[in-house]
């Protein structure tokens, strides 16, 4: 029976998972489950050869952290794009505001969560003592668990008690006494003999005769605090709506046109242009790389793609508000590399050979993937960046080496508009004013990766070898 629910979820392993829930149950099907499967009783009989085959692969399958991951991502996206949970585990992906409805996105297979997955999820929340989010997974893993009692499955970490376990303890954290009460009741029925419960049964009692008003009032649960918590609400919205994208054309100073910056190399074959925003100047080149060149670019950061670290005092470090993995490419590695650093200084008339100019970076956004806002230049002087002795970051160049089919924006948070990701199109912006000083409009986000798998290529240029190329202004501003 488990071979057959492998089987009708597998899909071609030559492409990327797109679907988060599918990619999710995947990651726990092969750290937990199949775990579980192998270690119960109803293997007993054919133990020795399951567990050998088991052992052999064991090293190469997800850890709990991959999952653990994998179910932060779920409630990222639940939170960035408003979806609703019970929504999630039908496969739906829906926008849920008062009594509008959205669909985000129409997945070609719909595919549900099992009530194990639902607490898997909700469990993660809990351990992070983290009861905003651990509620309605844990309400909607009652709920499924309760629809299908008595049919328990080998692979399965958690019953019905378990979940309600947990989903009285998470309410009773959160101030509602009456929820854990009744909870508590109902697991007792199945479990008569938990002594714990029983406690808890007692405890709950006293605490709601000592104030009774506990049973109408339900305390509101905040949702945990997070970084740039005063940019979230812009953040988040941009994300949802792509900002002020759609109005673009009735503002006449943004164009489209036929790029060549008086170089030779651009006159038989000009880029195209879009002006995306003058105050900070954002510009989009479509078509800057072909499909065969993005696919090779993605091939060859491949082998090499690492956790993506930030810069945080003097050092390196993984954090929770940037999820990709990344990989740096000499130009050494391949011709491509040479012509593609040959293209972008043709365009943006700026030097970008090393040490003016950092190796080309390619960046994995999976699961959730995103990036929250932040500067690409240095805000400190004690930076990381100013090791290579080149000055501060003047400009980003960010090539879209993939489509994604929802979610993944670059949105400027003061500046208030955000950009899709375009495929083989590129995304420039100067991070310094002419005097040196960073331009605070700057402060941008790679929203969450709803569905699909996205990459991109970052070409940062730095300010010393643009003496001649990009002046200082005569203006102090």
């Amino acid at each position: 029976r488990f071979y057959d629910k492998v089987l009708s979820l597998h899909e071609d392993s030559a492409t990327p998972v797109s679907n988060p829930l599918l990619a999710f149950t995947l990651i726990k099907r092969l750290q937990s489950d199949w775990r579980n499967v192998v270690h119960s009783l109803e293997a007993s009989e054919n133990i020795r050869a399951l567990k050998d085959g088991y052992e052999k692969v064991e090293q190469d399958l997800p850890a709990f952290e991959d999952v653990e991951g994998a179910a932060r991502a779920l409630m990222r996206l639940q939170d960035v794009y408003m979806l609703n949970v019970k929504g999630l585990a039908r496969g739906v992906f829906q926008r849920v505001a008062g009594s509008a409805v959205t669909d985000l996105y129409s997945p070609r297979r719909l595919f549900s969560l099992t009530a194990d997955d639902c607490f898997q999820v909700g469990k993660v929340a809990y351990d992070m003592g983290d009861y905003y989010h651990a509620i309605p997974w844990l309400e909607e893993a009652v709920s499924l668990f309760r629809g299908s009692y008595g049919e328990w499955k080998t692979e399965d970490e958690a019953s019905l008690e378990d979940a309600l376990d947990h989903l009285a303890f998470a309410y009773f954290q959160a101030g509602n006494v009456s929820c854990a009460l009744s909870l508590s009741r109902e697991f007792l029925l199945y479990s008569p003999d938990n002594k714990r419960m029983a406690r808890n049964v007692l405890k709950y009692e006293k605490l709601l005769a000592e104030s009774p008003n506990q049973v109408v009032a339900e305390a509101v649960i905040q949702r945990p605090n997070v970084p740039h918590l005063q940019t979230r609400d812009t953040y988040e919205g941009l994300c949802q709506t792509l900002g002020s994208q759609p109005i673009h054309y009735q503002i006449p100073s943004l164009y489209c046109s036929y790029e060549t910056n008086s170089s030779p190399y651009l006159l038989l074959q000009p880029i195209r242009k879009e002006v995306i925003h003058l105050e900070p100047y954002v510009v989009l080149y479509h078509d800057f790389v072909s499909d065969m060149e993005a696919q090779k670019i993605r091939g060859l950061a491949e082998p090499w793609l690492q956790r993506s670290v930030v810069a945080s005092g003097e050092k390196q470090l993984p954090v929770e508000y940037r999820i990709s993995k990344s990989a740096w490419l000499k130009d050494t590695v391949d011709p491509l590399l040479v012509n593609l650093d040959h293209r972008i200084g043709a365009l943006t008339g700026l030097d970008v050979q090393p040490p003016y100019a950092e190796y080309l970076q390619v960046v994995n956004y999976g699961i959730g993937g995103h990036y929250e806002p932040h500067f690409d230049h240095a805000t400190s002087p004690t930076s990381p960046l100013y090791r290579m002795k080149s000055g501060n970051r003047v400009a980003t160049f960010m090539i879209y080496l993939s489509s994604v089919e929802a979610g993944g924006a670059t949105a400027f948070i003061y500046a208030n508009f955000s950009v899709p990701v375009v495929k083989n199109a590129a995304l420039f912006w100067w991070n310094l004013h002419r005097s040196g000083e960073g331009d605070g409009d700057t402060l941008h986000a790679g929203c969450p990766v709803l569905v699909g798998d996205k990459w991109v290529a970052n070409k940062w240029i730095h300010e010393y070898g643009q003496e001649f190329r990009r002046p200082c202004s005569s203006s102090p501003k």
